[in-house]
């Protein structure tokens, strides 16, 4: 549903030129939900903006929809729905007016935009509020009110950055709800966030972006790659010949034994897990419990972050050297 091949975008600088996207690869299938990471001016934005024809392209290419991005805009904004983290709101029309304004953009006919309307308000919890001037909403109800403009016209593909932005708990769940739901109808969702915990329980993928792509994998993926699959198991006692028996497996990768407690590095937790208390038992160990060692994904977001940055410290002098 999006394709980009070597997608990079540069901006004019007193320096001469910021390279605020570089050579971005990616692909992103129908009905998936993406989420794209990263930390204040990492490319998050650019990108999307690249991808909903709101900028241009410095170099490579891009599809969206089936459309090439650059040949095809017009036909490309009328298939996708953004979410932008500012509202940009007519503030002195009313909830009902702002939808019925980009209803009739959108070319729907009376019917639909009726049926549209009523529809989106009632999901966002807006229907109470649909004749109040939106300059008086709070800016939790103004989000809802974007989002519900945004997908009014039922596009295929929708961009939302930062969605749940201001909004409190429960506003910010029904906002969640929202997004699984359009994913189960088939949208394909791109989610800039900066709440972890969203695109952990949200992405299908996620994408972490510092000017390029530095991983792009499932948000379990992201864990596994850097710290491994592994269980704690808590004995009433850990001798040291269980850890010593239990190195010997063949699908254990690495045991670390405490005076009750064993860390065990699996290949495949899921598969794995029987044969080894099946082995504890026999070894004589006696068991409290089973459980996995969870890593969040915040964690693994800020080790590849860090990582990034080391790898831009060591390769500036070099930079700067070709510079000069």
């Amino acid at each position: 549903m999006i394709e980009t091949r070597g997608l990079t975008r540069k901006f004019p600088s007193a320096q001469g030129e910021l390279l605020a996207v570089d050579h971005i690869d990616l692909s992103i299938a129908k009905g998936e939900v993406f989420g794209l990471l990263g930390p204040n001016g990492a490319g998050k934005t650019t990108t999307v903006r690249m991808l909903a024809t709101l900028i241009g392209i410095t170099s490579g290419e891009a599809w969206v929809a089936g459309l090439k991005v650059g040949e095809r805009d017009n036909d490309i904004r009328a298939r996708i729905g953004i979410l932008t983290e500012s509202p940009g709101l007519y503030e002195h029309l009313s909830v009902e007016a702002n939808l019925r304004f980009y209803a009739k953009l959108y070319s729907l006919t009376p019917d639909e935009e009726n049926r549209q309307i009523a529809k989106y308000l009632a999901l966002l919890g807006l229907t109470a509020k649909r004749k109040e001037v939106a300059a008086t909403l709070s800016k939790g109800m103004k989000q809802k009110l974007s989002l519900a403009r945004a997908v009014l016209h039922e596009p295929e593909v929708l961009f939302l950055d930062e969605p749940t932005s201001a909004l409190d708990p429960e506003a910010a769940r029904l906002v969640r709800e929202f997004i699984q739901d359009m994913r189960a109808h088939g949208r394909t969702i791109v989610l800039c966030t900066h709440n972890l915990f969203e695109a952990d329980m949200l992405a299908d993928r996620i994408g972490i972006i510092k000017q390029r792509l530095i991983r792009v994998d499932t948000p379990e993926g992201v864990r596994a790659s850097l710290y491994g699959h592994k269980v704690e198991v808590d004995l009433v006692q850990c001798q040291p010949e269980i850890g010593d028996a239990l190195r010997s497996l063949p699908f254990v990768r690495n045991v670390e034994t405490g005076d009750s407690k064993l860390i065990v590095e699996l290949r495949d937790p899921d598969h794995n897990n029987p044969a080894l208390i099946s082995r504890l038992v026999a070894l004589g160990a006696e068991i409290r419990y089973v459980r996995p060692v969870e890593h969040s994904l915040e964690d693994a977001y800020l080790a590849l972050i860090a990582e990034a940055d080391r790898q831009q410290g060591q390769a500036a002098p070099a930079a700067t050297e070709a510079v000069r």
